[in-house]
């Protein structure tokens, strides 16, 4: 996705040979040390070429690379962990690197304590201040103002699940008296449009990909989710009930650890994927129901929400720098 959306923002990117490794046995794994070594050798390359003062990684596997070749240099490394269980990247890294920003408390057991800071995960800025956006929203998505609202919001390839949990559910969701903001995800919206072809949608609005999202979370009042770090992130900010699914198709099952994060701090509901057919829809119906137990989910996952994640982390990387640049001043008057 990077490849396309960095350099559609204005700014260069620079691709490595690298992925992850295959949990198990496969032709793909007999190439990796290839592909590191291929890797760790381009990055050096650019680190030479672009001289950066700091290295900052987010856990992805060009991280590795890139941070070792930039720790060999003696230049200053900081890594972003965005979920609640560590990613194999970061925790190999974790014991060169200065600084750890962590999202969540209690990541003592993955990181050395001394590194750690807790900063959140930096999200977008609309939907910092909702508050207001609900009438603005209602006519945006021609929503009726008397009726509750839930939103569905599966990601890209994560949405199949929910797709085909709501499509099953659709009787029960069309007797009820609730409306739907429904985002498919491009890969399934053909998909379910033509399942949708002989039905009265009424209430029900199918939506490729939601790009108002900061409308689309002012109109909600129940969420259903996926558990991706930076989701978390963004409905802990927007204060909302929310019912998450966590993909199973990730590394280390970290979604249901995500989830979990807030369940045990009564601040979400969790549905396995497994059991999501038969229970996310009437889940989310009970919850738009209970009046009570939707307001006590909406404040306790707003305690949850760190608004000032990005500007926290930026002052790390130039306490850094600044750091960097001191140490260089005495060795050069010594």
């Amino acid at each position: 996705m990077e490849m396309q959306k960095v350099p559609e923002a204005g700014y260069k990117i620079i691709g490595l040979w690298i992925s992850g490794i295959q949990r198990r046995l496969t032709l793909d794994n007999l190439s990796f040390p290839f592909k590191l070594i291929s890797s760790y050798l381009k990055a050096k390359s650019v680190i030479k070429s672009f001289k950066p003062d700091v290295v900052v990684g987010v856990g992805g596997y060009a991280s590795g690379p890139t941070l070792k070749a930039a720790i060999n240099k003696n230049i200053p490394t900081l890594i972003q962990e965005q979920n609640s269980y560590a990613g194999l990247t970061n925790k190999m890294l974790a014991g060169d690197v200065q600084k750890i920003c962590v999202a969540h408390e209690g990541m003592e057991s993955f990181f050395p304590k001394d590194k750690i800071i807790v900063t959140g995960n930096p999200v977008r800025k609309d939907i910092l201040n909702i508050d207001d956006k609900r009438a603005e929203a209602l006519r945006h998505f021609d929503l009726s103002p008397d009726m509750k609202t839930i939103l569905v919001i599966g990601g890209s390839l994560g949405a199949r699940t929910l797709n085909e949990s709501i499509m099953h559910s659709l009787p029960m969701i069309k007797d009820s008296e609730i409306q739907l903001i429904w985002q498919t995800g491009k890969f399934y919206i053909q998909d379910v449009l033509e399942q949708l072809h002989n039905v009265k949608k009424g209430n029900i609005h199918v939506y490729e990909f939601i790009k108002e999202m900061d409308l689309a979370y002012a109109a909600a009042d129940v969420v259903i989710s996926r558990a991706g770090a930076l989701s978390i992130s963004e409905l802990c900010l927007v204060k909302k009930a929310v019912i998450f699914v966590p993909s199973p198709n990730v590394a280390e099952d970290h979604q249901t650890k995500n989830a979990m994060a807030l369940v045990r701090n009564n601040a979400a509901v969790l549905v396995k994927d497994a059991d999501a057919k038969g229970k996310m829809v009437s889940a989310s119906l009970e919850l738009l129901q209970d009046d009570e137990r939707r307001l006590e989910l909406q404040t306790n996952i707003g305690k949850l929400a760190k608004p000032d994640a990005a500007n926290h982390i930026a002052e790390e990387v130039l306490q850094l720098i600044t750091f960097r640049n001191e140490n260089k001043n005495i060795k050069h008057e010594s």
